[in-house]
């Protein structure tokens, strides 16, 4: 399937400000900026990382909002190019850099706006990341809540019905579920998902560093979520390209491909990258051609998480003020939507 998936999607006018300009810090500069964040890393005692777009531009896939993004060619009156499918798109070196992270036990939460699957392929523990946005190879039990992974992409979008029936089976009996499947990728107006949201929010506050790698920022709620760590007293630390909406929020600011940025890391950090050796996935599905990896949450929403549910949205509410630019109070309500003015792509954000 081509990866630019926004084709799909339904019409949206508000693309945010696209094609600004790249800012490249000296060999010297950028030596000397990733020495700091390599030393508030081994300090940190609760690193989240959120990625962007801009994580996954060296694989073929393009951004959105970068000077060769989907959208800034499309306003140019230009067409796209496209180098990879997203089956055949495979990890970056920072990709498999943070699944080194992980490993290493410095990454403690993942926090993605990307929906083009590669931190699933990478194996990331799914346990420990955030796909606001969706994934193009998960689909989603709309009754039970089971996920599957597939080998290949989904097909639809927008949360739609993909044409499977869930299989899981019920503790009690012998029948299966059989609720609908549907897609995980959001469209413009449709809620993010409030399990992943919600361990997001959890975790952002949780983190003493926010480490934001290739995106502008562009997005609501997800891009403010860094402004959590900040909030609590934590430190964030950006590295991107072109200039974000929370630059004057950033303790450190990296201007460097985020490629090159994690190498030098990794060696500062004296740890091995991990070597992708393709994507493990097990277990049968519904679909014998196909395999599945599952997720399986709790199949009915009891009244003690719709009453937590209700009192996270209520603190939400509260934080709002801190989200603002300015950094001024201001009660204003907080949807779990994103944004109509400067609302992000779902899957990935621009560099």
């Amino acid at each position: 399937m081509s990866v630019n998936y926004a084709a799909g999607l339904s019409p949206y006018a508000d693309k945010g400000v696209c094609g600004l300009p790249e800012t490249f810090d000296s060999p010297e500069e950028l030596k000397a900026k990733v020495e700091t964040l390599a030393q508030l890393i081994k300090e940190s005692q609760y690193l989240v990382v959120h990625s962007g777009a801009g994580i996954s531009t060296s694989t073929g896939i393009p951004d959105f909002r970068g000077p060769k993004g989907v959208w800034t060619l499309e306003e140019k009156g230009e067409s796209p190019h496209f180098d990879t499918t997203f089956e055949d798109a495979r990890p970056s070196l920072t990709h498999m850099a943070l699944l080194g992270l992980q490993r290493a036990g410095y990454l403690k939460y993942l926090i993605s706006q990307n929906v083009d699957g590669l931190h699933v392929r990478s194996g990331f523990p799914r346990d420990m990341l955030s796909e606001l946005h969706g994934n193009m190879f998960v689909e989603e039990c709309e009754k039970c809540g089971r996920q599957y992974v597939r080998e290949k992409v989904i097909g639809v979008m927008g949360l739609k019905p993909t044409g499977r029936y869930c299989d899981v089976v019920r503790s009690r009996g012998l029948r299966a579920c059989r609720g609908k499947l549907i897609s995980t990728i959001l469209d413009w107006e449709d809620s993010l998902p409030d399990r992943d949201l919600n361990k997001a929010e959890e975790a952002s506050r949780r983190a003493d560093l926010a480490l934001t790698l290739g995106t502008s920022m562009q997005i609501k709620p997800s891009g403010d979520l860094p402004l959590l760590t900040k909030r609590k007293g934590g430190k964030v630390a950006i590295v991107n390209l072109q200039p974000t909406k929370h630059d004057k929020h950033a303790y450190l600011r990296i201007n460097g491909y985020v490629d090159e940025v994690m190498k030098q890391l990794m060696a500062l950090l004296g740890l091995d990258t991990p070597k992708w050796e393709g994507t493990v996935i097990c277990e049968s599905s519904t679909d014998a051609s196909e395999s599945a990896t599952d997720v399986k949450p709790p199949c009915a929403v009891t009244v003690e998480k719709k009453v937590k549910n209700n009192l996270i949205k209520e603190e939400r509410k509260r934080e709002a003020a801190a989200l603002t630019d300015d950094g001024s109070i201001k009660e204003e309500k907080v949807s779990v939507k994103r944004e109509r003015a400067g609302s992000p792509e779902q899957i990935n954000e621009e560099k």
